[in-house]
């Protein structure tokens, strides 16, 4: 099996995704604990924060920046970007760099949803919720989760994810296959361990190519970029968001 396990899959309509999160956050782990997800409030953002980017520094507009960071920002929003309503989060932090959002944007792009679209969305999201779930980062599964779930991602495997729980103790879930569980073991191990393992190398090799291999491991380094642009700017999650990943033990 090659690559062609990275085509788009079904999204579940938004109503159905929002109320799998509600249940998602009642269940149990395997330890028997439970986790209720919260709302942000005003009161649990930082004073260094502003507003307009929810971040430590504030929103830039296209009329601030040079020709070059024109340039940049227009590769970012445009009609057909997924940020065609304005920066927003830590694509908006990574304009104080106008050349590195140039280049790094585009890549982004192709990581997440593939050259054409085609990348299978419910194993990107697994990968993506691995990585939050594995670097702790609040923002990047709160924000990650619903989409998971849209795309398709089984309630059970989040959980699995959201209460770290190891693969030997994962038994049998629904749509927790050979793929999953290799992108599962191959993302904990390039964040936690000094390298990939030979087992889970050539795992991954056998079901996702040498390509798809290079493309998780991208995948993975482009959301620990993220996250240390989130850390960096201690970009906040705004008022009303949900918070649904518990603190590792």
């Amino acid at each position: 099996m090659t690559l062609r396990l990275f085509v788009l899959a079904l999204c579940l309509p938004a109503l159905a995704a929002c109320d799998a999160v509600d249940a998602a956050g009642a269940l149990a782990s395997g330890q028997g604990e439970t986790f209720t997800p919260r709302v942000v409030t005003s009161e649990d953002i930082p004073p260094d924060i502003h507003e307009d980017s929810w971040a430590r520094l504030p929103r830039l507009t296209r009329e601030s920046l040079d020709a070059d960071g024109q340039r940049a920002y227009d590769v970012i929003v445009h009609p057909d970007s997924r940020y065609s309503g304005g920066l927003r989060g830590p694509i908006g932090m990574w304009m104080y760099s106008p050349p590195m959002a140039e280049h790094l944007f585009p890549a982004s792009t192709y990581l997440r949803f593939g050259a054409d679209g085609n990348r299978d969305q419910r194993l990107a999201e697994l990968a993506i919720l691995t990585a939050a779930r594995a670097l702790d980062s609040q923002y990047e599964w709160s924000a990650h989760e619903p989409l998971g779930l849209g795309a398709g991602l089984e309630a059970e495997i989040i959980e699995l994810l959201r209460w770290d729980t190891p693969l030997g103790e994962a038994g049998e879930l629904p749509g927790l296959n050979e793929p999953e569980r290799t992108i599962i073991r191959v993302v904990r191990e390039l964040i936690r361990e000094p390298k990939l393992s030979r087992e889970a190398f050539e795992a991954a090799q056998r079901i996702f190519g040498n390509q798809g291999l290079m493309d998780i491991a991208g995948l993975v380094g482009h959301y620990t970029t993220v996250n240390y642009t989130l850390k960096a700017f201690d970009v906040q999650r705004p008022p009303g968001s949900r918070l649904t990943l518990p603190p590792l033990p």
